[in-house]
């Protein structure tokens, strides 16, 4: 009795062993290493880091800078393309392939989004915005640049006929002391022929300054002749 238990667990193993063998040389046979490149159809530019899925799995790869990509599939695969910005795309791979490598250049189509209108409101209630309006501080207007512009003309002329205080006569003082240790042993620049001198001049001689005062304070006297 043991030695037909014997005998029967031996031919379950084999026909079992048997059985694994065919059903895994079927699945190497169904394999296929499935390659290719993927590329945009407007330009045939490569299409970088698209996902390559076979549906219903979870087995698939992602093509790289170039937009190759290679993985191992089964015949008879629907193979999902798909890329941000395009549509997706779907091949089968055949089922009647002899060998075990199969390449494919996969084309991939623009895809335009249109999305819904979206309106953005600055504020988000009536009372806010009322706030705000009434803390704007309006930019200036042309008669405000005027006004401005004219103080600092006037401020300019006080300055320029402003009579030199000590400290300005100190300063001027200085600056003729290095002046002359800066010129000394050589000859000064001559301001005959500089051009900034002569404009100085010539507004000072149209705005009087060369022009003797009189003397209002002195009263002279003369006698009239006898007739």
């Amino acid at each position: 009795m043991k030695r037909l238990l014997t005998v029967l667990l031996l031919i379950t193993l084999t026909f079992g062993m048997r059985l694994f063998a065919q059903e895994e040389g079927e699945d190497r046979n169904e394999l296929v290493q499935f390659s290719g490149v993927v590329v945009t159809a407007d330009s045939l530019r490569p299409l970088p880091f698209t996902h390559i899925i076979v549906k219903g799995t979870r087995r698939g790869t992602i093509s790289d800078y170039f937009g190759f990509f290679s993985f191992v599939a089964e015949k008879g695969d629907i193979i999902v393309f798909s890329s941000l910005g395009f549509k997706n795309a779907y091949y089968r791979i055949p089922d009647t392939l002899s060998g075990h490598r199969y390449s494919l250049i996969q084309v991939m189509q623009k895809d335009t989004i249109m999305l819904s209108e979206t309106v953005i409101y600055p504020w988000p209630s009536p009372s806010q915005f009322k706030e705000a309006f009434l803390k704007l501080d309006p930019p200036t207007d042309d008669y405000d640049r005027a006004m401005n512009n004219l103080t600092l003309a006037e401020l300019k002329e006080r300055g320029e006929n402003m009579p030199m205080d000590g400290s300005m006569n100190y300063r001027n003082y200085i600056q003729n002391v290095s002046n002359q240790l800066y010129y000394a042993g050589q000859l000064p620049p001559n301001n005959l022929l500089n051009p900034i001198a002569w404009s100085k001049f010539i507004k000072a001689w149209q705005n009087g300054d060369f022009t003797r005062k009189k003397d209002t304070e002195t009263e002279y006297y003369y006698n009239e002749p006898l007739e």
